[in-house]
Formats: structure tokens, C-alpha cells, sequence
């Protein structure tokens, strides 16, 4: 991790540093402003983590590139999004509630720059198994890099009441069929963008960061230790291959 912190620039570090402290400090939040603090520091640290992938990506790509991939991904996140929060495909039946603003079409802003801000890293960690090849392995791992992330996502934001399942399902509340469309999801989003040659190692340093933060933060701090174990195995694993 020591080459991914000097490959990156320092405005890419500053925001690295920033993100992190502010995602340390959301517990903190919560126990001194309540609900709001929370939701404040989380969307804090949306924004903070979508703004470091893209000062990543913009040395290696270019301005142009750089932010067309993220419109791109931000795009189709959110119409993924709607469909799936409308006609329940291809996540099963859910919808938002209200506690995350602004929203488009009932779906906050902010999840589609989630998809942005844990994408690019899970494309990272294809590239590093793949060796830079581009073809079906590349689409496959990326969507189960990205996926694994959502075993500790979605229980936890069910959890504070950002969106609800019609009919709970057999993890942890979520249904199965959620993660068969998160993978299904993201697999074609990264086909259809066919990402240029990445910056490897400083995205797979996010990569890294987000597994740790959210492996202490449900085992520690929310109090939810099934998915924090489950979570913290499914993406440590891609930690770990990536670093052999």
C-alpha cells in the first residue's frame, strides 16, 4: 500500500485523508447530532470518496475522459436505480424512503454516485487479476469485486431506514435475488464503458480503505457482526488476491 500512497498526486491524498477521518468520525456524529449528524457525515463521505476516485482517475485518463466515464456511470447507476426502485428488476421489490435528499424520480442523488465512488475500484481489482486483459473475466470479476461491497451496504442502510424491502429476505433482511442484480448490474455497466488502462494501485488503496472502515464500523460501532464478518470475508478475500 505504500507504492499505492505515493502513485497518488496530492490533491488525491489530501481528499484520501479527509474521506477517511470523516468516515471515522460518523459514529461520532450519531452520538452527538442524532440521526441527521449521521445521515450528514454519510453524505459527506459519498461525496469526499466520488471526488478522490475521480482526482485518480483524471491524471491517468485526462479531464475529458475522466469525467465522461463518471457522467457515464452516474447515468446508468441512476437508471438502474429507478427501474429497479419502479418494477423491482433487478434487485427484487424495494423502494427509498424519504430520509436521503435531494431525489430524482424517488431516487436520492446520492446512490448513484455510490455506484461511482466503489465502481472504478472494482474495476481495479479485475484489472490487477486479469493482468490488464480485457474480456469476459474482467466484467466478471468487477461485478463481484462491486458486489461484495454491497454485503455490507445493503444491511446496513436498511438498517438506518434509507430504503425498505417489501418482502425481507434470507441476509440479513435482504434478498438474495439483490446481489444476483447488483453483479448482473455492474457487469453491464462495465461492458458497455469498457474502461480504458487504470491507475491499479491508488484505486485498489480505496478499495482496501472502504473493507477496513466498513469491517470496524459494523463490528464495532453499529452492532451488526453477521454481515460485518461476511462483508469483511467477501471483500478481504479480493483485498488479499490482489495483493499476491
Amino acid at each position: 500500500m505504500t507504492a499505492a500512497w505515493i502513485a497518488l498526486t496530492s490533491p488525491a491524498r489530501v481528499l484520501l485523508l479527509v474521506w477517511t477521518l470523516v468516515m471515522v468520525g460518523v459514529p461520532i456524529y450519531r452520538w452527538r447530532w442524532g440521526e441527521r449528524g449521521q445521515r450528514a457525515g454519510i453524505i459527506a463521505g459519498v461525496l469526499l470518496q466520488v471526488a478522490t476516485v475521480i482526482a485518480i482517475l483524471i491524471p491517468a485518463w485526462g479531464v475529458t475522459r475522466a469525467l465522461a466515464v463518471a457522467l457515464a456511470v452516474v447515468g446508468m447507476g441512476w437508471g438502474v436505480e429507478f427501474i429497479g426502485s419502479h418494477t423491482g428488476l433487478p434487485f427484487g421489490n424495494y423502494h427509498y424512503t424519504e430520509r436521503l435528499q435531494p431525489q430524482l424520480g424517488h431516487v436520492p442523488l446520492l446512490i448513484p454516485l455510490a455506484w461511482l465512488m466503489m465502481l472504478p475500484p472494482a474495476w481495479a481489482v479485475a484489472e490487477r487479476l486479469t493482468g490488464g486483459a480485457r474480456g469476459v473475466g474482467f466484467v466478471v470479476l468487477s461485478g463481484l469485486a462491486f458486489t461484495a461491497w454491497d454485503l455490507f451496504l445493503d444491511p446496513q442502510m436498511v438498517a438506518w431506514g434509507f430504503w425498505e424491502w417489501e418482502q425481507p429476505g434470507g441476509y440479513f433482511g435482504i434478498p438474495w435475488v439483490n446481489f444476483a442484480g447488483w453483479f448482473a448490474a455492474s457487469a453491464l455497466m462495465t461492458a458497455l464503458i469498457a474502461p480504458a488502462p487504470l491507475p491499479v494501485a491508488p484505486l485498489l488503496l480505496i478499495y482496501a480503505v472502504t473493507w477496513f472502515l466498513e469491517t470496524v464500523g459494523q463490528a464495532v460501532f453499529w452492532r451488526m457482526p453477521g454481515s460485518a464478518l461476511v462483508g469483511s470475508a467477501a471483500m478481504g478475500l479480493f483485498v488479499v488476491l490482489t495483493q499476491l
